[in-house]
């Protein structure tokens, strides 16, 4: 099993909009590697706010203005402190004790760990039919279009190096945010590997997302980050870290053994 590193911090940036009814069981399982709560709420005209700062009073909340998930992750991301930032979701669909796996292998040397609900130990009692469409053949185009062997793409559970992150200039707005971190990490050189997730449905409300309409954004970006960076060919370096994911002693969802999926290499010439 992995450690995480002792001397770096890890902050958890949470988007929220009106999820009271769902805020307080992710923050109570939120693990102790966690030094820093970010909460970038979009003017809840619920409880949300309130709750989260009864039940962890150093949460730090942002409010947002801009609307859009994008938006709300980049505005976490400009007042988050860690030298690990971990992002999860506030409707109790991702497992917060998942962290640990993410940072551990942040420790071990990645730049980017991405949640994948479609490798070995990973799952979903929630995506339909239609999204798990959408999501495979947007991971064919970006494993074409950026020479990778991803197999989950539209997740937005996701950790990364906040010190390599700085070099990306994000700007998306909406749920194409990930597709972006994603997209910019490759062309950027980033040292990327998956860790097998399990989500599962939101507790209570309905989600925001929109599958066409976001399907659309992704392409968009997916497109653009590829006619504007330059690719750095790193599939199948030999230079990886070898990559151990953390067992939750779950018996839905084993630890397991997994092969780096990016690793750091030169720029192409």
């Amino acid at each position: 099993m992995l450690e995480y590193g002792a001397d770096e911090t890890v902050s958890l940036v949470i988007p929220a909009k009106n999820e009271a009814m769902n805020i307080a069981t992710v923050l109570r399982r939120i693990p102790d590697v966690v030094d820093e709560v970010v909460l970038v709420d979009a003017h809840s005209t619920d409880d949300t706010v309130a709750l989260a700062r009864k039940l962890r009073p150093d949460i730090v909340v942002v409010y947002d203005d801009e609307p859009g998930k994008g938006a709300a992750l980049r505005a976490g991301f400009r007042v988050a402190t860690g030298d690990y930032v971990v992002i999860i979701d506030a409707d109790g669909s991702m497992n917060p004790g998942e962290i640990l796996r993410y940072v551990a292998l942040l420790a071990s040397g990645y730049d980017l760990v991405k949640g994948s609900r479609f490798m070995a130990g990973g799952g979903s009692t929630d995506i339909t039919f239609i999204r798990t469409l959408g999501n495979f053949g947007f991971v064919i185009l970006c494993n074409l279009m950026f020479r990778q062997r991803f197999t989950d793409l539209c997740y937005g559970y996701l950790a990364f190096d906040r010190r390599r992150m700085q070099e990306l200039a994000l700007d998306s707005i909406g749920f194409e945010i990930e597709a972006e971190i994603i997209s910019k990490s490759i062309v950027n050189g980033l040292r990327i590997t998956e860790v097998p997730t399990f989500e599962t449905p939101r507790l209570n409300g309905v989600s925001n997302l929109h599958a066409i309409r976001d399907g659309l954004r992704i392409l968009r970006t997916l497109l653009r980050v590829r006619r504007n960076g330059r690719l750095v060919p790193v599939l199948g370096s030999s230079d990886a870290p070898a990559t151990t994911v953390v067992d939750l002693h779950r018996a839905d969802h084993r630890g397991t053994m997994v092969a780096p999926v990016v690793a750091a290499s030169q720029a192409a010439q």
